[in-house]
């Protein structure tokens, strides 16, 4: 019998037989690639290194008026912390700000003025011009030390002034140097980004063999590249989770080590103050027997005639100086959470049972995540492998990747909190409950038994009501999905169609049961879920339904165009006016979904495309899923419009359902042009372009600084991301 080394040998040889010319021309293609970056980061990204290499370099230590430390550093205080250098006479071509690297990390606000051959007195921004811009420098990183300067002629006077919010007095500094010698910096990071970038590149090149691989005719292929792309998108999507240490909520030796028990492998703590426990609170309460919070509201509350209204709540707080919960549902003299309550009983009532501790909340929304990447993924290859017949693997990962990326969760796990828990949670059992319907049906057309395939489908679709109850509209998709075999065809009235129709109805009457006696047992109504009980900025009581809130709705959720500036992360939160004359509930948003998404802009097209599929095919299904996609996406986010608001987390309830139909209908289009013609290369262009600028806008909105996140916690460590991209400053 052979051993499992010579099978593996015996595999390696036959595979090499077979594809030796083509794994040959691959590994040289990955080795150019890499030595295509290699030069990018040693020479590009390192420009300053060489364009500093013959400077004279003058160092200002001697004419500084600081007092020096025991240590032979110079030390910046709160009063002295302006240095002003005269008579200089010299070019400038940079200033080095040797912070001592010892001292506690900070971000500073380093303002440069000087005069020159141009300017014989200092400047700053007038009407008609802008002077030099403050920068941003981190006591602990060293490139953000190195400021380049645009001078005319020789500089005589030099004044820069080190300050900053919040700063932390007194700043050491050790040496300031005109004209350093910038240091070599082989960046890791930027190094490996700038290959997997250029990999793309020539992974979707027009040429690229992944348009000749089909999905049905080489499933293999196929399967074994996709599974590759979801490990790397699960890999970086971790990643960039977890660089938000603060969110998290675990700690180790070497990581969030200041909240590590000293002890343990890995121990959870808590992060986002007070109003973030709710979930881990609710699972207390549950496992002590009871549905409302354990904390007890203040009595000034309990006695208030309204304690809906903010207002009257913060004066009745300042008297009394006792603090109340916000954003949880306050009623009958109890505190209640009014998120949905699958998330408390899928994690944190069995971590706390189990532990004793809080469930990481961060930890459940990448868990949801990476659910939602294989689900979003299955489905599709679903749709392409059993739906359509030419979806080349080029096609399917070049929909696949805008639709895990641009749908909103990148957000989410930007800021990982209980309020993106429940839409994340949502959006993967609803990609999951979709995938099992579609194996039902195929199933059921085999006659091979659906049933296990239907409950599971609709279990996840209805619990989807626990978690984000306004994503419960995908269920409507049952209706393309299911009409025309149980009504149509009339299978309903078949003894074997009433088994399996009751195997989709089932889960959700068993789910609707639970949660009815769930909101019962806390508000005495079978589908009062608790949010119009909300402690939060606007009495939700008497919020009721506006027209009037619509139209800014849906000009920010769709139509508001990008703000973007010429500095790194280049996008930033979008301006908002409304006329509407009446509160209006709005966070920081970055532009509607049709204006950034170019990859959307396919949907002005859906009639004509849905006319290619009805030539095409008698039956209906995938119209009608279009049609059931592209109206939920609307409902839903007239739905968060007037229930809650216009905020950035909420694009998540309806992009995928745009997105998922923007991947149907370029299947279809594909489907309708023969492979290799010059239409369908132009198809491909086209996507490219717009996929990519999608994900670009994606990604770059995830690196806006904002409160409360990395930038905000450590902006001195924030200040390296920014240094990494902007290599030229």
């Amino acid at each position: 019998m052979p051993t499992v080394r010579q099978n593996i040998s015996y595999a390696y040889t036959g595979f090499m037989r077979a594809h030796r010319p083509a794994v040959r021309h691959l590994a040289k293609s990955i080795l150019a690639i890499l030595a295509v970056a290699f030069l990018l980061e040693t020479f590009l990204f390192n420009l300053n290194y060489f364009t500093s290499a013959g400077y004279n370099s003058i160092s200002l230590n001697d004419k500084l008026n600081l007092q020096e430390t025991t240590d032979e550093q110079y030390k910046l205080t709160a009063v002295n912390h302006t240095l002003e250098f005269s008579n200089l006479n010299t070019e400038v071509h940079n200033i080095w700000l040797n912070f001592d690297y010892r001292q506690p990390a900070q971000e500073l606000t380093v303002k440069i003025q000087f005069t020159d051959d141009a300017h014989h007195t200092y400047f700053d921004s007038t009407e008609y011009t802008v002077g030099v811009p403050d920068v941003a420098v981190s006591t602990l990183s060293d490139q953000s030390e190195y400021i380049n300067l645009n001078t005319a002629g020789l500089v005589d006077n030099l004044r820069i002034e080190i300050a900053g919010e919040n700063v932390s007095y007194p700043i050491k500094l050790s040496d300031i140097v005109l004209n350093a010698h910038h240091p070599f910096d082989f960046n890791t990071g930027r190094f490996l980004a700038t290959a997997g970038i250029l990999l793309l590149a020539f992974a979707f090149r027009p040429r690229s063999a992944i348009y000749r691989i089909h999905i049905v005719d080489e499933p293999r292929k196929s399967k074994a590249a996709i599974i590759a792309t979801v490990v790397i998108e699960v890999y970086l999507m971790s990643a960039f989770l977890f660089m938000g240490s603060n969110l998290v909520g675990v700690a180790t030796q070497g990581y969030n080590s200041g909240s590590w028990d000293g002890h343990s492998i890995v121990n959870t703590f808590e992060v986002g103050g007070d109003n973030a426990q709710q979930y881990a609170e609710l699972a207390k309460a549950m496992a002590h027997g009871q549905l409302y919070l354990e904390e007890e509201p203040p009595q000034w509350l309990q006695d208030m005639a309204d304690p809906y209204d903010k207002g009257a709540r913060d004066e009745a707080q300042k008297e009394t100086g006792e603090p109340y919960l916000f954003d949880v549902a306050y009623h009958d003299g109890h505190y209640y959470v009014y998120f949905g309550v699958v998330p408390v009983v899928l994690f944190y009532l069995p971590f706390y049972l189990l532990t004793g501790a809080n469930f990481p909340t961060a930890i459940g929304v990448l868990i949801a995540c990476v659910a939602f990447v294989l689900g979003c993924s299955a489905l599709l290859d679903r749709f392409a492998r059993y739906h359509f017949k030419r979806v080349s693997l080029g096609l399917y990962l070049l929909l696949q990747i805008p639709l895990v990326t641009c749908c909103g969760i990148l957000y989410l796990l930007k800021f990982p909190t209980f309020y993106s828990l429940p839409i994340m949670l949502g959006l993967a059992f609803s990609v999951w409950g979709l995938y099992f319907w579609m194996r039902g049906r195929a199933s059921a057309a085999r006659s091979t038994g659906p049933e296990k395939w239907y409950l599971a489908g609709s279990l996840c679709m209805a619990l989807v009501v626990g978690c984000r109850p306004q994503l419960v509209v995908l269920s409507l998709l049952a209706f393309p999905l299911f009409w025309r075999a149980y009504i149509t065809e009339r299978r309903l009235f078949t003894p074997r169609g009433a088994r399996e129709f009751a195997c989709l109805v089932a889960p959700y009457a068993v789910v609707a049961a639970g949660l009815m006696g769930y909101n019962y047992a806390r508000f005495g109504s079978l589908t009062d879920f608790g949010a119009n009980y909300n402690l939060t900025v606007n009495d939700m009581t008497k919020r009721g339904w506006n027209l009037g809130r619509l139209a800014p709705a849906l000009f920010a959720y769709f139509l508001q165009p990008p703000c973007v500036t010429g500095v790194f992360p280049y996008v930033q939160p979008a301006p908002f006016d409304t006329t509407y004359m009446g509160q209006t509930i709005k966070e920081v948003t970055f532009g509607g979904i049709l204006a950034c998404l170019p990859v959307l802009w396919v949907l002005p097209f859906a009639k004509r495309i849905l006319a290619l599929r009805m030539r095409q095919r008698s039956t209906r299904t995938i119209m009608g899923v279009i049609v059931v996609l592209l109206a939920s996406g609307v409902i839903v986010a007239l739905l968060d419009a007037q229930m809650a608001g216009i905020l950035q987390r909420y694009f998540a309830d309806f992009s995928f359902m745009f997105l998922a139909a923007v991947v149907l209908l370029a299947f279809i289009v594909n489907e309708n042009l023969s492979p290799g013609t010059m239409a369908q290369n132009l198809l491909m262009k086209v996507l490219l372009v717009l996929v990519a600028v999608s994900v670009v806008y994606s990604v770059l909105v995830c690196f806006v600084p904002e409160t409360g996140w990395y930038s905000d916690v450590y902006s001195w460590a924030y200040q390296d991301v920014i240094e990494t991209a902007q290599f030229w400053t």
